[in-house]
């Protein structure tokens, strides 16, 4: 199991003892995803967080008419999952898939809640990344209820530079909520700011 990238992103937020490391260890599992594989659909309970290790996922919802609407990408080093799913113990609202072959770590919810007794900082850690993802999805919002589609590409790219370039414009599109045709258009009629 390669824990060195997990390792280092807790690193930035908790200093944890090889004990504790050790420990935390042993409530990980490993799973691997095919491309377009599912780690979670709508209507499951979510088992517990999913860190990526290698490839990139998704999660999104489906609306009555078929369209897809992401509401993450996470590539190597981000977490991922149906947070209200995990939480209130209900089925969730979301997909999450592989956009590409991907490896992560996850642990049952039961056991992170055994985690934060055992070893209080961990509650720490996941109170920072709640934080930071309220912080994300809350400027999201904003974004998509007050900013123009050019201005919302523009967030994409600060927020996701690695996947510009990788990512279909379908998935783009999705996330910055207009249709491909839109966004095609776009890019090659409208400067772009914060784009590399």
């Amino acid at each position: 199991m390669d824990t060195a990238l997990l390792f280092e992103h807790i690193g930035r937020h908790i200093s944890l003892t090889e004990e504790e490391k050790a420990y935390f260890v042993t409530l990980l599992h490993e799973r691997k995803l095919k491309k377009k594989q599912f780690l979670n659909q709508e209507g499951e309970v979510v088992k517990g967080p999913a860190f990526v290790v290698s490839g990139l996922l998704r999660s999104y919802s489906m609306d009555r008419n078929g369209f897809e609407h992401v509401i993450q990408f996470a590539p190597p080093g981000w977490w991922i999952g149906d947070i209200r799913s995990m939480t209130k113990k209900e089925p969730g609202t979301l997909y999450v898939d592989a956009l590409e072959d991907s490896e992560i770590l996850w642990m049952w919810a039961a056991d992170r809640d055994i985690l934060f007794t055992k070893v209080p900082k961990f509650e720490r850690f996941f109170r920072i990344l709640s934080e930071n993802a309220l912080g994300a999805h809350q400027e999201r919002l904003v974004n998509i209820l007050s900013l123009p589609a050019v201005d919302r590409y523009a967030s994409f790219c600060k927020l996701y530079p690695t996947l510009i370039g990788c990512l279909p414009q379908k998935q783009v599109a999705s996330y910055i909520g207009v249709t491909p045709e839109f966004l095609s258009k776009m890019l090659n009629t409208t400067p772009v700011r914060g784009k590399k």
